[in-house]
């Protein structure tokens, strides 16, 4: 039996940094750098944003953010599974606690951005509940860009 803990983490995290690197070193691997939408960790106004990294048998194995974009809306940011640990339950397991924590931020929604060469990404939100919509905000305009949401119940 292997054992999942996902733990809330600072910004400069040390795992939380090392798998971040890594999704970026994937995505720039898949897209140019202008359609690569991150999360600047050094400016001074971020805030309303919770990190998780997902820990399996003690090895940072997945990470995931949510940060506000309205009073009612939350957005999942630099969500990642490393390749070894992926089709093991992490990366559920790390959605329904973003989702968690969105609902106890009294969030009614939860969006997201990915983009079409990342089939297993969209077929694995379509299985969790979450629809397709219009690009909002950065990605308007971006045409690799494929938005999804998800309405937070109680």
């Amino acid at each position: 039996m292997h054992e999942l803990r996902i733990v809330d983490v600072r910004m400069k995290d040390p795992d939380l940094l090392g798998l971040i690197g890594k999704l970026d070193a994937y995505l720039y691997g898949l897209y140019p750098p202008e359609e690569v939408f991150g999360v600047d960790l050094d400016d001074p106004d971020l805030r309303d944003i919770h990190f998780a990294v997902a820990y399996l048998d003690g090895q940072p194995a997945g990470c995931g953010a949510i940060k506000e974009l309205d009073g009612k809306t939350t957005e999942l940011k630099r969500f990642y599974v490393e390749p070894e640990f992926r089709n093991r339950g992490v990366a559920g397991r790390m959605l329904r606690y973003l989702e968690d924590k969105a609902r106890a931020r009294r969030y009614a929604v939860i969006r997201l951005e990915t983009g079409g060469p990342q089939f297993e990404a969209v077929a694995f939100y379509k299985k969790h509940g979450y629809a397709p919509i219009e690009p909002y905000g950065e990605y308007i305009g971006c045409p690799s860009s494929l938005c999804f949401e998800k309405r937070l119940e109680g």
